[in-house]
């Protein structure tokens, strides 16, 4: 699995929250803060996290960008377990 990086200034969202439990769930996954990641337009009106250097993932409530981020999480394990 790639990076996931999320935007300080996009933190009121909730995107905090996400990085902790993702934290604290997956010890080893890859995940960084950073002060902007370009995306001002989305970022001030929901809740996003950027997975690499393109895949951007937006989400109305922290919950939901949580569910995405898993789900990404859990497609990415599957294809390590079956190549």
């Amino acid at each position: 699995m790639k990076t996931i990086k999320y935007c300080c200034r996009n933190e009121k969202f909730g995107s905090k929250q996400i990085y902790k439990s993702l934290k604290h769930e997956y010890p080893d996954l890859k995940q960084k803060k950073k002060e902007c990641l370009g995306n001002c337009r989305h970022c001030k009106k929901e809740c996003i996290a950027m997975i690499g250097k393109k895949k951007l993932l937006c989400a109305e409530s922290p919950d939901h960008l949580y569910a995405q981020i898993k789900e990404i999480i859990s497609a990415s394990k599957a294809k390590s377990v079956t190549a």
